[in-house]
């Protein structure tokens, strides 16, 4: 059970009201007179995510009351939940109403209680919950301790976390639920015929590599997942500004999210022949890095040429995904911290995914919708293929003119995918910039809640 939830009688637990500003009045006069009185002296309105400590007669914590937004408004939270973990003092709590759904109340609950805590001694007591009786809270714990292994792996800076440190943390995995890991490591990738992940790792100190991580029966329907692993992202001879560096430790946010959704797959046993590909590299500069306007030939047979270093992202996936087709998937889902021009399209919250699959798109955006991990589909918009075009290669990485940038890299990924391929890509941003509830400022789990649903649905 995960360190949120407490297996405590109910009775026994502090309970906490749920209220909108519509209920409020109804919910107030069920109070006795004492708490009544304390919550009007305290401008308790219910006001969305408003928080009041009813005392008892000896002064301790009887109570809690906290408001929610109203079931009709136009826009509510789900995981409002989220914020109680950092507001509540330690202590066992229950939820003494419904809020509007107490499966994704408790989700929050548990995805609220989360803090990085590697650096920095995070021991105090902390509130926790008894579950509500109505939810499945294996699964729940199921979601939010791969959350934790998505936000801990993105928190980690990268002198820790560079592509052996990754490879580490998937072989640990691996390790865990009986799943086969190997990597493919420096110059072996070149002989192996991956040269584009060659091409971004080669100037860093710290070799990149392709990690390959397998489980579940052969006879089971295959499912591939790849997610991009660029552990630190300067933007190579195109070099960043050092404003944009400064959360590029989260561009390995893809690998970060598909192995959390790797552990759910693997813990809820779903029945397929589960692979994670993850290629791994650092962007660095050095007097060997790839430059601008290089060409390097792709696994799948393309010449690409370097129209900037950094659009490195799509570069290693187009040999992962070249790499993972030939398997000939049953589905085939890549992750990927790629593209400000998605940011710039639809904030930080809200990825956009790409297929031409129309029951997969439809399944994808249902699932997102149910679980409060959103997802937005975008077109794989063939008109903007052309802007694809090299006059010197088959294909250029980062096409000229500031258009469309979400698009054309999926664009990209796509020509690395057999058209007859069921496909899905995941334009993520893996990052919260600031704290929301049930969302910490930091490394995010993204998609890989819904994707788990989706495939708990299709292979379950």
């Amino acid at each position: 059970m995960h360190p949120a939830f407490e297996t405590a009688a109910a009775a026994s637990a502090i309970p906490i009201t749920f209220a909108t500003r519509s209920s409020w009045d109804s919910v107030r006069a069920t109070l006795p007179e004492p708490p009544r009185s304390f919550a009007a002296a305290n401008a308790f309105t219910a006001k969305p995510g408003q928080y009041l400590a009813l005392p008892d007669s000896a002064g301790g914590l009887a109570h809690v009351l906290f408001g929610i937004e109203d079931e009709a408004a136009a826009w509510r939270d789900p995981f409002r939940a989220g914020q109680l973990p950092g507001l509540l003092p330690a202590g066992v709590y229950r939820f003494a109403n419904a809020p509007h759904d107490a499966r994704l109340a408790a989700l929050a609950f548990a995805l609220g209680h989360y803090r990085f805590s590697r650096y920095r001694s995070n021991d105090a007591p902390r509130a926790r919950l008894v579950p509500p009786d109505s939810v499945d809270i294996a699964d729940i714990t199921r979601m939010a301790e791969a959350a934790t292994l998505a936000r801990d792996l993105i928190n980690t800076p990268a002198n820790a976390m560079g592509p052996e440190d990754l490879a580490q943390a998937a072989q640990d995995l691996a390790d865990a639920f009986g799943a086969s890991c190997t990597s493919i490591v420096g110059d072996d990738l070149l002989t192996r015929n991956f040269p584009l992940i060659h091409a971004v790792g080669m100037a860093s100190s710290r070799a990149p590599r392709l990690i390959d991580l397998t489980w579940g029966h052969p006879s089971h329907p295959k499912v591939t997942l790849v997610g991009k692993g660029v552990c630190f992202d300067t933007g190579g001879l195109d070099l960043k500004p050092s404003s944009g560096m400064l959360i590029m430790k989260k561009d390995m946010g893809g690998a970060a999210n598909v192995l959390a959704l790797a552990q759910m797959i693997m813990d809820a046993k779903l029945k397929v022949r589960l692979r994670v590909l993850i290629p791994a590299v650092e962007n660095a500069v050095a007097g060997n890095a790839f430059r601008p306007l290089d060409v390097f030939p792709s696994r799948k047979g393309l010449n690409v040429e370097i129209g900037n270093t950094d659009a490195e992202g799509r570069l290693v996936l187009a040999d992962a995904l070249a790499l993972a087709d030939e398997d000939k998937p049953d589905l085939l889902i890549d992750l990927g911290t790629l593209t400000g021009a998605a940011r710039v399209a639809l904030g930080p919250d809200l990825p956009p995914f790409y297929t031409d699959d129309e029951a997969l798109a439809a399944d994808v955006a249902r699932h997102a919708r149910a679980e409060n991990d959103p997802l937005w589909r975008m077109p794989l918009w063939m008109a903007y293929d052309s802007w694809l075009e090299s006059k010197t290669a088959n294909i250029t990485n980062a096409p000229s003119g500031a258009f469309a940038g979400s698009i054309t890299c999926a664009l990209f990924l796509k020509r690395f995918v057999d058209p007859a391929t069921r496909w899905l890509h995941v334009d993520i941003y893996g990052w919260t910039p600031s704290a929301k509830p049930a969302r910490p400022e930091g490394g995010e789990c993204q998609a890989a809640r819904a994707l788990y649903k989706l495939l708990g649905e299709r292979y379950g």
